[in-house]
């Protein structure tokens, strides 16, 4: 097989060497992939509020400086109307949940636009609703229940930048 290289690969290549000192300095602070799971997004959260990753993440997705754990939440608001949450929700991990704050990054795109917190409490409308469906569906796991980005901008405590103009299709 023969291939000629797309016009663009140049500057692929040019770019290169930012793109490997991103990884590395994400391999400094626990993340083996800027590529995989939003791991660059994760880095810059990370940096931003002064975060260490926990390691393995089996449980929640950061501590601060004074070892409280965070969830850590990100959207790219071009993309999706709301945060991902867990692919197998049930009592177990609304538990898990419901004892540490949230922190959710809004982006453009790659661009950081806005960080809000929530405490636990901010979100016991959709525990509730999501423990209530669990019962009422025979106790079978939840696939990745959503948060909307709305919710999480108007009931949320702004902590970086400025609300962002959310897309018409996301109010």
């Amino acid at each position: 097989m023969t291939y000629e290289p797309h016009e663009d690969y140049q500057h692929l290549l040019t770019a290169w060497p930012a793109v490997q000192a991103y990884q590395a300095l994400a391999t400094k602070h626990g993340i083996a992939d800027i590529f995989q799971d939003n791991g660059g997004k994760l880095l810059q959260v990370l940096l931003l509020m002064g975060l260490k990753i926990v390691p393995g993440r089996e449980g929640n997705d950061a501590v601060d400086a004074s070892g409280r754990e965070w969830e850590l939440k990100s959207a790219n608001i071009e993309l999706v109307k709301g945060f991902s949450t867990h692919h197998h929700m049930n009592p177990v991990i609304i538990a898990k949940y419901r004892q540490v704050p949230w922190l959710f990054a809004i982006y453009r795109h790659i661009s950081l636009q806005a960080v809000y917190i929530m405490e636990p409490a901010d979100l016991e409308f959709y525990f509730k609703k999501w423990e209530d469906k669990w019962h009422a569906d025979g106790n079978k796991d939840i696939n990745n229940p959503k948060i909307p980005v709305t919710y999480v901008t108007e009931h949320g405590r702004l902590v970086y930048e400025t609300p962002p103009e959310l897309p018409m299709g996301a109010r």
